[in-house]
């Protein structure tokens, strides 16, 4: 068994690559967790937004027009729906509806941790083990979504420092996003290229929304109103989890690449996939 597990180990990296991709199934698992992102995440967000002082609002606000680049009419459209009070909020959902609303939430970390276990060929990890890990990993990113105008920003020191904080952040985030929902199985430093890919991935993607996604949306919000909104921050979280799934499954590909793997001490490949 360990003269397979060398061979996979050692064999070309193009060959290794198209291997993972192919079982990962890139382009699936990216529309689900964009599906899963957009229809609970996201509604989560305006959700808390109601609990949340009006400074909190006003940086969340921030950091949608930030790094997405909103404006006129979609930037209203999002800041309608931060402005709704708690009183509301409550009268639309009632307070059971945001519970479930909130618990419904984690299907998004359950389909990232399906993910990162498919990238590392590692069998799932049962719910009453991993259950406090899906609550863990939305509640640190949607307080991290708050911050991201001020981090691109530089803090206000500047936009060249922005983006070196922003992509500093986003790998630290993706490594212990990865850590976190594989429930410490594999060790940290084999975890870093997929961070660093992914991380580099989403700042790119950040700089380029802010071209094209402001203007798509001032398309779409023309022709269609409120649903054009809709259509392309749906197509958007698409594009942004392609970048996501592409960037941890290479980065085990990369862990694992002859002197890189020995340097990480990489665990060796699983000899059979869940």
């Amino acid at each position: 068994m360990r003269g397979r597990t060398a061979t996979l180990r050692d064999a070309p990296f193009p060959r290794r690559l198209v291997a993972q991709l192919v079982h990962i199934h890139v382009l699936d698992m990216s529309t689900r967790l964009a599906a899963q992102a957009f229809l609970t995440a996201v509604p989560v967000l305006f959700v808390l937004a109601a609990f949340m002082p009006q400074e909190v609002r006003n940086s969340v606000s921030e950091s949608l027009r930030t790094v997405l680049g909103l404006r006129g009419a979609s930037l209203d459209e999002v800041n309608h729906v931060l402005q709704t009070d708690l009183t509301q909020t409550t009268d639309t959902f009632g307070a059971v509806g945001i519970l479930v609303t909130l618990l419904s939430a984690t299907s998004c970390s359950r389909a990232l941790q399906r993910l990162c276990e498919r990238s590392w060929h590692l069998p799932h990890l049962a719910g009453r083990l991993a259950a406090w890990r899906w609550l863990a990993w939305l509640l640190v990113w949607l307080t991290a979504l708050t911050v991201q105008g001020k981090v691109w920003s530089g803090f206000g020191v500047g936009h060249g420092l922005g983006v070196f904080l922003y992509l500093l952040t986003a790998a630290l985030l993706w490594w212990w996003t990865q850590h976190l929902l594989l429930g410490g199985r594999v060790p940290w430093l084999p975890l870093l290229p997929g961070a660093v890919l992914t991380g580099a991935a989403l700042t790119a993607l950040a700089w380029g929304s802010r071209l094209y996604v402001p203007r798509s949306l001032e398309r779409s919000v023309t022709q269609f109103g409120p649903l054009g909104l809709v259509f392309t921050l749906l197509s958007w979280l698409i594009v942004v989890f392609t970048a996501v799934t592409l960037g941890i499954s290479t980065g085990y590909v990369v862990a694992g690449q002859g002197r890189l793997a020995r340097l990480l001490a990489t665990p060796e490949p699983a000899s059979a996939d869940d």
